[in-house]
């Protein structure tokens, strides 16, 4: 069973990734959006769906089918995410600088990835050493540690999404 639970959350993943990138060409030929505006609607779509996470331990009780099924949504929703993140950089940025505001995103995502698990480890180890007497939402002990960190994870995409749109309310191309 372990096996077929992997496969599935990887499949949602893959698939739904897939038509994630092509999403926004939808918005732009069907609905005559410009790709700016068809980006940014496909990255807020995705960037509900890590939200299905949230529910993958409240239901993981019942069967493991539900964590394998919602974490892959959420799962899918990233790639989504990061694929249309990365062409908005070719959007917006002449084409001698897309390189390297890639790789200043890479970094980041690099640096923000160690400190998120640096952080989750020692929330793991204090809300372990509290056990029954650490609560959040419900769960005690770790399990309240996991719950905050799906919690942070799944709102992550929509703050990134609403500071991206704060920042970048309308399409212009950068010029340096």
């Amino acid at each position: 069973m372990g096996m077929a639970l992997i496969i599935t959350l990887y499949a949602i993943v893959t698939i739904l990734s897939i038509f994630g990138g092509y999403l926004p060409k939808i918005f732009v030929d069907k609905k005559q959006m410009n790709p700016y505006q068809g980006r940014m609607l496909s990255m807020l779509i995705f960037a509900f769906f890590p939200l299905f996470a949230l529910l993958a331990q409240p239901l993981g009780i019942h069967s493991a089918w539900w964590p394998a099924i919602l974490i892959g949504l959420a799962g899918a929703g990233h790639q989504a995410w990061s694929a249309n993140l990365f062409s908005t950089i070719g959007d917006m940025f002449p084409k001698s600088a897309i390189a390297t505001i890639t790789g200043i995103g890479g970094m980041a995502g690099g640096v923000g990835s160690f400190l998120i698990q640096k952080g989750a480890g020692m929330l793991f180890t204090y809300t372990d050493s509290l056990g029954e007497a650490f609560n959040f939402l419900g769960f005690s002990g770790k399990q309240g540690g996991y719950f905050i960190v799906f919690c942070c994870c799944g709102l992550a995409y929509v703050l990134a999404w609403t500071i991206m749109k704060t920042l970048v309310p309308k399409y212009k191309k950068i010029i340096l």
